[in-house]
């Protein structure tokens, strides 16, 4: 999404937006730029990624990308300084479950964290 990349939208728009769409879950590979948006309909659908991304670090920094993550979580930070954050804490690629409501991070050795989406607050 190119207004996600431009930092134009915050987290719970994007995931609005995408399964307004159908998405079920999305998957970023860094190294090749590119996301792979698969469907309720069981298609997928390929986007390069315009986003400027930094060399991914050799270590996994589980401290360092739970920060991005509340970064952009709370608006912080938007998603140019998510990935940047997310490459220099090891992130190799992630898949958003969207149906799932989790996201599970891959560092360059096999590292995995995963991050359930936060509960709606009641109001």
């Amino acid at each position: 999404m190119t207004e996600t990349q431009a930092g134009k939208l915050i987290f719970p728009e994007v995931v609005r937006r995408l399964l307004e769409v159908g998405v079920e879950s999305y998957f970023v590979d860094v190294p090749n730029r590119r996301e792979v948006f698969y469907m309720s309909d069981g298609q997928a659908h390929t986007q390069s990624m315009t986003l400027a991304l930094n060399s991914v670090a050799s270590d996994f920094s589980l401290a360092g990308i739970i920060a991005a993550i509340r970064g952009v979580q709370t608006d912080a930070i938007r998603y140019p300084e998510f990935m940047k954050q997310a490459t220099a804490a090891g992130v190799l690629a992630y898949w958003a479950f969207l149906a799932g409501r989790k996201v599970i991070y891959f560092g360059r050795k096999g590292e995995a964290h995963i991050e359930e989406f936060p509960r709606p607050v009641n109001t």
